[in-house]
This record gives structure tokens, sequence and C-alpha cells, in this order.
């Protein structure tokens, strides 16, 4: 932190004239001359070479009077570097008082003294006029001050090691706003997705489909902080620097996301003078690979930077569903599902800022990512009725999808001349294309006996889709004064999207595969969100606040193409208020509260008035009346640094949900007449039932126990309450539930570090509005557990571990290999319990048990010191720090 500071001081190159201690702007010293004309310079060398030391920061700090507490403070009397050869200097500055001059550079140890030009400031008629001359005679004579070679010591932890860094990054840090995990030295994931690092993580809770959910949520995913039409399991985790978690987004952040908060990935982007890169690649147990490449040039005004990746999967997964209906008579449905699920995905990521000048910055980057997932899963399936054994069936299905992503960012940066007054411009465009082909082939068998029942039913699903997303945005910050800020922002967001569905049977009349139109669909959707917001932030004393309100009006609209038909909704202006009150109790403990209003629109598949019937017995309809959800939540922080290397934070929530869009299901009609078939089905269809609410508190604290052990654990206790009212039939589920994380990292000698992490979830209540678990690695016939007001998940627990060897060069070179195994007790094991007025099922699930990895990394580069010669330059924020509203 102290090395970002001083970073962001360097972007003064013009010194800053110096006041006198005593009094306000431009006094005059003896005989009513201005005494603003001191002259300090010296020289900046390495105390081993002798040989000047390029790009040194100087800071030099006096005292004045603020006339606000009556008391002396400091201020930047001058920042500079220096120059090639070691050399600096300092001029206009006053002749009174004493000054302290601060030195640091990358590599060295900071030097700091005290410095004055020996003068006082005279006394009103404490001297005669002759006497006055005469100190004037002296000061003139002494206005230049030699401080001659200053020796500065190279630090030890630097020697022979490319990677300069004041100190390692902690895994977990506390912002303002939001909590900050460090990931990029995080091992157990290497060479996974982004997917597999979100479990080591703090506060997140991931499925065994791969949802993630914060505090019993799923929230928005922001990329560099924008939006993004990528999912976690397209990003390789070896890309990812820190992971941010917004849990209460002020004012300034897009209202969607319902009840849950802003998850934001923070991909790499070296910005060190020079160049640098890198080369890794790994396999694992199941002999897939995973490769990428990294390159970064930075010189003068231009950064540039390029990288690529490729990962193979192969996911293996087992279900068993046990289904109770309640039909009359009363039947039984015995699923066991095996599947395997094989691809790829490749990731490409470029793109350069352009230091215009001083105060203006371009930067423009692109990404490209592509894949193909496949999916071979078999079924075996028993019905009973009364007892007896109806209906025994098998049923395999291949199913193969592809898909592409293209992004790009173009932003504008302006800093005024005041510190803190800027204004930003920002261009976010995404788009996604995908195709798909499912083959499908049931067995119906007589029971107890190996003759079919029905000719074996052949289907097959034909999809295509696509996905566009554009956000402009301007942001405008100002610094009014060290206590004053406001901020204002506009921002509109349009997305587009196109699907094509068609279910296809085989004809064995005909010898061919049949269109069936009418569960088949070809849609498309435009939703347009518009918003501006305003902050206002004030510091008084102790005190810290932050008062902000946005306005927020969308429209949908939506259209079965083929069909003549078509919905739209416009949803009218929204005010969504915010507030963050910050009280510091002492230098190292805070206190804050805070409050927002959030919405969560219904998508697409929740509106669609149009049936679904890819899974056969859980089909599903939209429905266009539903309203949006609205969730206000309350927030409370305790934040300690109760030692040195150590962090302890407690939140307590609250949150509350109208409107809640929850899964409704009934019973009727099939829709598919193609096999003779009059039986009754279950519908699928979304409502909002009453309300839901949830409160918890969360513990999450990081100490260094030893120079060698890092330790944080998190700890969430949680009860979440869901009113289904009349749209479940006045059913109210309530659950206490907790679950505890931990993570160990140890530095060992001679270059190993090893990693160890464990999560544990207590048995806790079904999402009110999950997808139903179909999601990757199947949910079997029946897509997983079926989501209403009722229902549980079972208890579970894993353990991850790694372990890295590194070895380092003075010629900049690194390497390491890194050895790491999932769930290595082989305990992750998925059971959940749902029921409604038709039925209850039970179910369990496995994926992925046990896979070991081996993964190999080698770094190369050349760093340069001439990064910080630019002046106003932020620090370096990773393209996280400021997020897109």
């Amino acid at each position: 932190m102290k090395l970002l500071l001083t970073i962001i001081s360097c972007t003064l190159i013009t010194a800053i004239y110096a006041q006198p201690p005593g009094g306000g702007f431009n006094r005059q010293g003896a005989g009513g001359q201005n005494m603003n004309m001191g002259h300090i310079f010296g020289k900046i060398i390495d105390d081993k070479t002798n040989k000047g030391i390029e790009g040194a920061t100087i800071q030099l700090l006096g005292k004045k009077f603020d006339t606000a507490t009556r008391a002396m403070r400091d201020y930047n009397a001058a920042t500079l570097l220096t120059e090639k050869n070691g050399d600096f200097n300092i001029e206009n500055l006053s002749l009174f008082g004493n000054y302290t001059i601060r030195i640091s550079a990358i590599g060295y140890v900071d030097y700091s003294d005290t410095v004055s030009f020996g003068f006082k400031r005279p006394q009103p008629g404490a001297a005669q006029q002759g006497n006055q001359q005469e100190r004037m005679q002296q000061m003139m004579n002494a206005t230049d001050k030699d401080l001659g070679n200053i020796k500065l010591t190279a630090s030890e932890a630097n020697l022979g090691n490319v990677t300069v860094t004041a100190a390692a990054k902690p895994f977990f840090e506390m912002g303002v706003d939001r909590k900050v995990f460090n990931v990029d030295k995080n091992i157990v994931s290497s060479g996974q997705s982004a997917t597999e690092l979100m479990k080591q993580i703090p506060s997140l809770n991931v499925d065994i489909d791969g949802n993630v959910t914060m505090r019993n949520a799923s929230p928005t995913l922001f990329v560099d902080g924008r939006p993004t039409t990528l999912t976690l399991d397209q990003i390789p985790a070896d890309i990812i620097d820190k992971v941010e978690l917004v849990t209460n987004p002020s004012a300034k952040y897009d209202a969607s996301g319902g009840n849950a908060g802003i998850l934001n990935i923070v991909l790499k982007k070296n910005k060190k003078t020079g160049y640098n890169g890198g080369i890794r690649g790994g396999i694992d147990s199941r002999g897939k690979v995973n490769t990428g490449i990294d390159i970064n040039v930075r010189q003068n005004k231009l950064n540039f930077f390029l990288s690529g990746s490729y990962n193979q999967r192969k996911s293996k997964s087992t279900s068993y569903i046990n289904r109770d209906n309640f039909f009359d008579p009363p039947s039984n449905i015995l699923q066991n599902s095996n599947s395997v699920n094989e691809g790829y995905f490749a990731f490409i990521r470029g793109g350069f800022d352009y230091l215009i000048d001083n105060r203006n910055t371009l930067s423009v980057s692109g990404n490209f990512n592509r894949g193909q997932f496949n999916s071979d899963e078999d079924q075996v399936i028993d019905s009973t009725i009364g007892g007896l054994l109806a209906t025994h069936s098998m049923r395999t299905a291949f199913s193969e999808r592809n898909f592409k992503n293209y992004g790009a960012q173009l932003s504008f940066r302006h800093n005024f001349r005041e510190n803190g007054h800027n204004i930003t411009a920002d261009v976010n465009y995404n788009s996604s294309t995908n195709d798909n082909i499912g083959d499908y082939k049931t067995n119906y068998y007589l029971p107890n006996t190996i003759a079919f029942k029905y000719p074996s039913l052949l289907q097959q699903t034909l999809g295509s889709g696509f996905n566009k997303f554009i956000t402009v945005q301007s942001d405008y910050e100002n610094q009014l004064n060290e206590n004053m800020k406001i901020e204002a922002g506009v921002r509109g967001a349009l997305r587009n999207f196109e699907n094509l569905n068609e279910q296809y049977v085989y004809d064995y009349t005909n010898s061919k595969y049949e269109l069936l139109p009418s569960i088949s669909s070809k849609y498309k959707f435009t939703d347009q969100v518009y918003a501006v917001y305003t902050t206002y932030s004030l510091k008084a004393k102790k005190w810290t606040y932050q008062l902000g309100l946005r306005l927020e009006s969308s429209n949908y609209d939506g259209t079965l193409l083929g069909k003549d038909s078509s919905f739209s909704v416009k949803y009218p202006v929204s005010l969504f208020p915010s507030a963050f009150i910050t009280y510091r109790l002492a230098e190292k403990q805070d206190i804050q509260i805070n409050y927002s209003r959030r919405i969560n629109r219904p998508n697409f598949f929740q509106l669609m008035p149009f049936i679904d019937n890819s899974d056969p017995l859980n089909i599903s309809i939209g429905n266009p009346g539903l309203n949006p959800e609205f969730t206000n939540s309350f927030e409370f922080n305790y934040n300690y640094a109760y030692i040195k290397g150590a962090n302890l934070l407690i939140s307590a929530y609250y949150k509350r949900t109208s409107n809640l869009i929850t899964n409704y299901i009934y019973r009727d009609v099939n829709p598919d007449t193609s096999i003779n078939k009059n039986d009754s089905v279950y519908y699928t269809t979304y409502v909002n039932a009453d309300n839901s609410r949830s409160f918890g508190l969360e513990f999450t604290n990081r100490i260094t126990i030893a120079k060698f052990w890092d330790f944080t654990t998190n700890l969430n206790l949680f009860n979440s309450k869901i009113n289904g009212g009349s749209a479940q039939s006045n059913i109210s589920t309530e659950r206490w539930s907790w679950f505890f994380k931990v993570n160990n990292n140890f530095k060992l000698p001679k270059g190993f570090s090893i990693q160890l992490s464990g999560d544990y979830q207590a048995r806790t209540v079904l999402p009110a509005n999950s997808g139903g678990g179909r999601g990757p690695g199947g949910g079997g016939f029946f897509g997983g557990a079926i989501t209403t007001a009722q229902g549980y998940i079972d208890p579970r627990y894993s353990f991850d571990a790694a372990i890295k060897k590194d070895w380092s060069w003075k010629s900049g070179e690194s390497l390491s290999i890194t050895l790491s195994m999932n769930d290595f007790m082989r305990t992750q094991l998925f059971k959940t319990y749902s029921e409604s007025d038709y039925f209850k099922q039970y179910s369990e699930r496995r994926r992925d048990p046990q896979v070991l990895r081996l993964n190999v990394n080698y770094r190369f580069g050349k760093f340069d010191a001439n990064i910080f010669k630019r002046r106003n330059n932020k620090a370096d924020s990773g393209g996280g720090g400021e997020m897109m509203q």
C-alpha cells in the first residue's frame, strides 16, 4: 500500500509551492519579501555500486496550520523523480521551518530524514531594521541546500528476483465497499476454470453444477468491472488476478441482480515497463491438458498485452433419483444415471493503453473465446405402480454444444488539474453465438423381460442462439475538498437475444425424423435498461457518509418467430437509494452501516408464454405477467486490524424480497402426442409468491500465524424463509443453515509452498428460483431437484490440496511446478430433497472427485523502473478498481 501511495503521488511532476507554517496563502517573510526561494538538490546512488538510481521517488513534506482543526498538519511541498544519473532538484521552497524528505525506489529500502535551511520565522518587533537587513543577506546566501550523495540499500527480499514488490499481497483484503481476494497465487485451482476457483473464495457457495451463490442468492457477474456474456466455466483460472465481492452495491452500480451483489473477476494485466511474459501447461489424471501464454510490453506511452489459453475438460458424474408421485394410484420412479462431459475452450485476450498525455488515457481491449462441450449419458429408469414394476426403460443421450464469444472495450479517461477530479467514458460490447445438437434414444421394456413395450423412441434436438450485450456509460468524479466528493453518471444497456430450438422424432413409417412444431420454438427478445445516478460523500472527523440515488427504467420485448406471437413488458421508472455511514473507532478499527435497494427482473425463460419440452417429463412454460422482485438490503460491518498481518471482518445482514419469483408446478395433459400417449405430465411455470427474507452473521478472519503460514477462515450463519402465499398453497419454508471455509497457505524453505483448503455446508433450504439443476454434468431425466418453496440440500463437505516448487534466477526467469488434487477424501456428495402437492423426490449426485493435476509455469521478463515517470497515473487496479455501473 505504501508503494501504491508513492506511485500516485509521483503523478505530480510539477512541485507544489510551499506555504509557511503559520499563515495563509502568499504569506510574506521579513522585509515584505516572498521567502519561497529555497533550493534543495542532491543525488541518489546505490550504496554498493555508487551508481545513480534513476526513477527514485522524492517526496518533501512540510508543516502548515489547518484552520479547520486548529492544529499543524503535513502538506506535500514537492514530489518528483530522479534523473537518469540520480540527480534531483527542488525549488521555490520556504526558507522557514523543517521538512521531511522521503525517498523510495523499486528494489531498495525506503529512506527518510529531516531537512532545514536553518532559519526561524522572525517575530514582529524582535529585531531592528539593520538586523533585518543582515538577516536577509544571510538568507540570500543560504537559499541553496546541497544534500550530497544519498545512498540507498538494496532490499534483500528483492535480490535476484524479477518480481519486485514491497510485500506479498495477502489472500484477503478489505476495501471500502468490497472484499478483495488475491488469487493470482492460488495453486489449488491451477489448470482449471473460474468455476473451480470460486470454491476457494469465502462467502461463495458453488453447487455440483457450478452455480455460484453469495448469501444464498446468485450474484451478477462482471469481468474487469464490466458486464459480460462469458460464464465462469469459460474463463481459465490461471488468468485471474483477483476476485472482488460487492455484497451490498451502492447507487453507483447497476441495480439489477435482485438480492445478490456483484462478483467481479479481475484478469491479470501486467503494467511493468519493459517486457515480460510466461508459458504454462499441465495435464490431469484423466489425460486432459491445458496450456497458456501471455506477454506484456510497455515502453514510453504505450502498454501492449496479449494472452491466450487452451483447456481440455473431462467431467464425470453419477446420479440417483427416487420420486414418489401422488397419483391415483400412487407410483414410484427410480432413476440411475452416469454421464461423461468432454470438451475444450480456448481464450484469447489482448489490448493496449495509450497514454496520450499527462491527463488523458485511451484504453482498447478485446477477447475471443470458443469451445465445445459434449455430453454422453446413460439412464436406467424403473416405474412401479402399487409396488409392481410397470415400466423398465433405458435411455442414452448424446449432445454436442459449440460456442463462441466476442468482446471489445473502449475507454477514455481525462484527469482535470485538480486531484480527484476526472471524467471517463466507456463502451463495452459482448456477443456470443452457440449451436447444439442432441440425440436421444429410449427403449421401453415389458416388466421382467427384454421385450420392447414400444418401438424405440428416437428424438433429436437442434438448436442455435445469439446474444449481444452493449453498454455505454460516462462517469464524473469531483473531489471538492479533502472531506467532500460528488459522483454522477449515466448508463445505457442493450441486450439482444435469439434462440432456435427444434424438436424432432423419428417416424418409422417415413424412415426419417419429423419436426414437431408444437414443442419447437424460435424466439428473440430485446432488453433495454437506462440509468442515471449521483452520490455525495462527506467526511466529518471520525464519520464518513455516502448517500446515493439511482433511477432506472427498462423495456422488454419478446417474439416467438414463425408463430406471430409476441409480448412486451415496460417497467416504470424505479428509484434505488443507498446509504453508507462509517465511523472510525480507532486507527485500525471502524464500523459501517449501509443500505441499498435492488431489483431482479424476470428473464426470458420465466416470461416466455410458450412450452419448452426439451425434457419430456419436466415441461416448462413462462409467465409474461411476472413482476420484478425488489430487495431491501441492510448490512452492518465491523473491521479490525488487530495485529500486524491480521484482519477481522464481522458482517451482519438482513434482506427482504417482495414479489418473490418462484416455481409453480401443476399437472396437465402431455402436449407430445407423437407416441400415442394420453398421459399427463408435470408443468413448471413461474409466479410471484409472497416474499422471502434472510438474515445472517458472517465472520472473515485472516491472520499471519507465522512468517511461513497465512490462515484465512470464513463462517457464515444465516436464516432463510420463503413465504409461498397462495401461489404455493400458503406453504412457508424456514431453515437455519451455516457454512465454513478455511484456507491455509504455507511458505516453506527451498521454494516450496503448500495450500490446504476445505469447506463444510450444513443443511440448507433449496433456492426459491434456481434453475433446477440442468447445468453441466446433467441432472438425469428429471433435471435434478425440482425447486419449489419446499425442499432442502443435505450437508456436504470437501477438501482440496496442492503443493508447488518455485525456482528463480537473477536473469529474471522463474519456473514453478504445481501438483494438486480436488476432493481428495471423496466426500463431496450432493443430496437434495424436494416436495410439492404432487410428489416428493430424493436425489444424490457426485461429480469429479479426486482429480490429480500437474502444472508447469515458466516466467521471463525485464523490468524497467521508468513506469513511474508519467504524471497523474492512477494506481494499478488491474481493471477491477473502476467497475462500470
